[in-house]
Parts: structure tokens; C-alpha cells; sequence
């Protein structure tokens, strides 16, 4: 069966963008990084405990939480050394909503001018909280559903959730937030329910359906028996390329992972570059700043702490480790494609053996 060219680019021309941008990070980016987007930690709580969680939510250490006020200080000194404009604020947790001064906090955010969205389980949202969030000026939410009923509840060890999830999308859309997007963890269990959950998520009227494949972090790393098989990879990406444009709800994949060649451009609408410490930042809930949160939580990747030290200073004098080619060991030293992955996703690295997790050479080419 040939495979659909939902990119209408050849081989070649892919090479060549591939190329550009492999100079774009090198000779511009890294020396000049630009804080695109800002991940805000608010709450490590979650009512759900997902087997995959790269956080581990509900299993840490949970003192030293940000205050309001010290969340508001922060927002205000990144307004204050930040073009803002040209940034977006995301909201995450835990689930962001059991923090109990969310809607003060993000009414602080909407007055300072920060455009903001949001990650949520979606369970806590009645029409009621639909339309506060809509009013606090949420303009973008992911929420997660990770197969239908039976699976999506035993993967979220969260029994009656999956209703409450799909109510809240429901509502969401109803209030008229202007981009609402599911997102599916893909693993072992889940994916022969792809064409049920995509004619489930049409009928929502849905319009935009983000499908990831579980990932080797956090939980996920003691559940093996949940990881895709090579096959498995395969019958992913065949699923997105099929469906993406398929009807009106876009089916894409996350941003994680170069995925060769052939495949790129193919199920997403950029070419893979990893965004950790070149356009992306966070603010972890005790404060900690780092790269993208589902990055292992080391000592030597805290960049600093928003207590006490200056995010843009810590933004231009930091992050040395995002920057420049210290990962390129190893399996990686080598390899051809490391001129385009740049030793792929930095939250997929292993940092004691200095290689990555997961790899989508010897998968999907």
C-alpha cells in the first residue's frame, strides 16, 4: 500500500530543509536563543495516577511549593524582561486545576498581557469552570484521553474518569475556547482502538486529535510491558499519515523525536528540533527552572531557581548543556542523522549511560 505525501515534498527538498535548519540551530539558535515558550508547574497534585507519568505525580516530594505571591513575582519580572508578545505561557501540572488559587493566578496572568493554555485530565471541568477559563482568557487546552472507556481508566488508574474527561472537552468547546486538542498516549494496550477513539473524537467535533507513543520516562520506565514494538511504531505513524487530513479533525503527531526522512513533515507540520533551552523553559512547582519538564529532574539540568535568581539572566548565562554538542557520544557520534536530531529529544536521553532511550533509527528507517 503506498503510503499517503501529506507534505507534497519530495526526498530531496526534505534534505535541503533538513539541512537549513541543521545550520539555523547551529550558527543561530544556540548562539541566540528565544524564550518562545514559558511551561508554568503549578501543582505537582493530580487526581488521576497515569502509569506513563513523566513527573511521577502524587509520588514526590511536594514541599516547597511556589507560592501565589511568588508565582505573581515571577510573572511580573518575566512581563518586565521579556517581549511577552512573542510567548507562550503554558499552564501545567499535576492537574492544574486542584491548585486553589488557579483562577487568581491565571486572571494575574491574563492582566499582565501573557496569552496562556493549558494541559489538563479535563475530569474538574463543569460548563461553570469551562466558562472561567474562557473568561481568565485560556485560549489553547490539551486534554488527555488515552483510549476508549476500559482502557483509558485502568492506564489512569482513575475509575469513572473517562465520562467526566469527555464531558469537559464538551464543554470547553461549547464556551467557545478557540483550540481544543485531545491528546492519546499510544502503548501496547490502546492501539487497536485508534479508528474507534478517531470516530469517537470526530463525533465531539474535535478539531484537532495529538497522537504520541508512550514514552520511557518517569512510570512508564517500570511498566515495559506498556512500549510499542517495532510493528507497533509502524502501525502509529501509518495511522496518523492515513488520517491526518482525512476530515475535518487533524490528526498529528507531538513534537518528540526525528523520525527520518521519509516519515518527516509526513504526521506533523515542522521538522523535528528538539526545543529544550533554545525556545522552551520551565518553572517547576518548588521554582526549580529547567528545560522541558518531562526531562529527567537531575541536579546538573536545574538551570537555577525563580526564588532567586533572574529568569532572563539565567535564560542568557545558562542552559549550556541545551547549547552545544555534549551529547554527541557514543551511538550518537557517529551516526549521520545526528546533523538533523542532534541527539534527538533531550526528555528520551539517558544521562548515566549517555545515550538515548528511544530512537526512531532501526524503527521507522
Amino acid at each position: 500500500m503506498k503510503k499517503a505525501n501529506n507534505s507534497g515534498l519530495t526526498p530531496k527538498t526534505k534534505t535541503e530543509h533538513l539541512k537549513q535548519l541543521a545550520k539555523y540551530r547551529e550558527e543561530t539558535l544556540r548562539p541566540n536563543p528565544e524564550l518562545r515558550s514559558l511551561f508554568l508547574e503549578i501543582t505537582p497534585f493530580c487526581n488521576e495516577h497515569c502509569l506513563h507519568c513523566g513527573s511521577r505525580c502524587g509520588d514526590i516530594d511536594v514541599s516547597n511549593m511556589l507560592t501565589k505571591e511568588e508565582i505573581f513575582d515571577a510573572l511580573k519580572q518575566v512581563k518586565k524582561d521579556f517581549d511577552i508578545s512573542n510567548m507562550r505561557l503554558c499552564v501545567t501540572g499535576g492537574e492544574p486545576l486542584l491548585r486553589p488559587e488557579f483562577f487568581e493566578i491565571m486572571e494575574k496572568a491574563q492582566s499582565l498581557g501573557f496569552g496562556w493554555g493549558m494541559t489538563s485530565n479535563g475530569t474538574l471541568i463543569d460548563e461553570k469552570t469551562a466558562l472561567r477559563l474562557k473568561n481568565a482568557g485560556l485560549k489553547t487546552v490539551s486534554i488527555s484521553v488515552d483510549g476508549l472507556k476500559e482502557n483509558h481508566e485502568w492506564f489512569r488508574q482513575s475509575e469513572g474518569s473517562y465520562e467526566k474527561t469527555i464531558e469537559g472537552i464538551k464543554n470547553l468547546i461549547k464556551v467557545g475556547i478557540s483550540h481544543v486538542q485531545i491528546t492519546t498516549v499510544v502503548y501496547h494496550k490502546n492501539i487497536g482502538e485508534l479508528d474507534a477513539m478517531y470516530e469517537e473524537f470526530k463525533k465531539i467535533g474535535v478539531r484537532s486529535w495529538r497522537v504520541i507513543n508512550i514514552e520511557p520516562i518517569g512510570r512508564a520506565k517500570e511498566n515495559p510491558e506498556l512500549m510499542l514494538s517495532k510493528e507497533e511504531y509502524i502501525r502509529l505513524f501509518d495511522f496518523i499519515r492515513e488520517n491526518r487530513f482525512r476530515d475535518k479533525m487533524e490528526v498529528t503527531y507531538g513534537c518528540s523525536h526525528f523520525l527520518g526522512t521519509e516519515t518527516e513533515r509526513e504526521v506533523r507540520k515542522w521538522y523535528f528540533l528538539c526545543n529544550a533551552g533554545v525556545y522552551t523553559a520551565s518553572i517547576m512547582y518548588n521554582g526549580d527552572i529547567g528545560g522541558c519538564l518531562d526531562i529527567e529532574r537531575r541536579e546538573e539540568l536545574i538551570q537555577g531557581n525563580i526564588r532567586k535568581d533572574n529568569l532572563r539572566e539565567v535564560w542568557e548565562n545558562k542552559f549550556e548543556n541545551f547549547r552545544n554538542d555534549y551529547r554527541k557520544t557514543g551511538k550518537c557520534a557517529d551516526c549521520p542523522e545526528y546533523e538533523f536530531c542532534a541527539a534527538d529529544s533531550f526528555h528520551t536521553w539517558n544521562f548515566d549511560k549517555m545515550e538515548p532511550e528511544l530512537c526512531m533509527k532501526g524503527i521507522l528507517f
